[in-house]
């Protein structure tokens, strides 16, 4: 594990690098895990070793926010805006000189659509898992949440982490269609969201539709989803394949928002053989 402390200005900002936690594991062409909203380095926990053994060199962060990366105090420092810009100086000052692949989930998805947009030559290819693009991906009671501004600080600093976890169990028996996610992944989802700053739920409704210019991505793309993903709706995703010209789709069966931890060995396949065509 990994940790940026340096700032030329000696005082942390959302879009400095400073206190940017990540891993590093593995040698070959270089790979960058982009975690979602509310969750951590540990969501790629199962594909990080997977890259590894498979020759390349995988680096996950903890968005800004997250994890143990900074936490800007005001709340109106939690927009896509900086958590972009924390992202990619981050990537900047790892000094990759190749092109990177990117894989993102939700929330990372659209950070890595965001870079590959603004600095194409730096992107050999995207994967993409269950991406957020847009409010309208949401059910209709989040998408109305998620508007503006949804959440208070001094509430979810008041929320016990146990109440968390009862949320959590509920959500993998009835969100994800009554598959349980493993009791390590349950514990991991709970503890990610107590770390998390309250701000980062503000992030959602600051984003921008990229469809308008994801036409522009030449890359070669690989979407992947839950085919029973009720935080994004399934359907969503036929339109990055209509729009990305090189994409191609994979539904897991059975599988919800997080098919990275909810089915690994079904993930990790299709993202290594991928990778080996590209």
């Amino acid at each position: 594990m990994s940790n940026i402390t340096t700032n030329r200005s000696g005082e942390e900002s959302p879009g400095s690098i400073t206190s940017v936690n990540f891993k590093k594991q593995g040698t070959g062409a270089p790979i960058i895990l982009i975690h979602g909203l509310a969750a951590s380095l540990f969501d790629w926990n199962d594909l990080i070793p997977a890259l590894a053994n498979s020759g390349y060199c995988a680096y996950a962060l903890d968005l800004l926010g997250h994890g143990k990366s900074l936490k800007p105090d005001r709340l109106k420092d939690y927009n896509i805006e900086n958590v972009y810009a924390h992202y990619s100086n981050w990537i900047d000052s790892l000094d990759i000189c190749e092109p990177m692949i990117l894989v993102g989930h939700s929330l990372g998805g659209y950070l890595a659509m965001k870079y590959a947009l603004t600095k194409p030559d730096r992107v050999r290819a995207l994967i993409l898992a269950d991406p957020f693009f847009s409010l309208n991906q949401l059910p209709f009671l989040l998408r109305i949440n998620y508007r503006g501004p949804v959440i208070s600080a001094t509430l979810i600093k008041r929320t016990p982490e146990w109440l968390f976890r009862r949320v959590i169990d509920f959500t993998s028996l009835s969100i994800r269609n009554g598959f349980n996610l493993p009791e390590a992944v349950r514990i991991q989802t709970a503890a990610d969201y107590k770390r998390a700053h309250p701000g980062i739920f503000n992030i959602a409704h600051t984003i921008e539709d990229p469809i308008p210019n994801i036409s522009s991505i030449s890359q070669p793309a690989l979407v992947i989803w839950g085919d029973r993903d009720q935080t994004l709706a399934p359907s969503s995703f036929s339109t990055l394949l209509k729009t990305i010209p090189n994409s191609r789709g994979i539904a897991i069966p059975g599988a919800g928002h997080v098919p990275h931890q909810s089915h690994p060995a079904e993930f990790n396949k299709h993202v290594i053989d991928f990778l080996l065509k590209h």
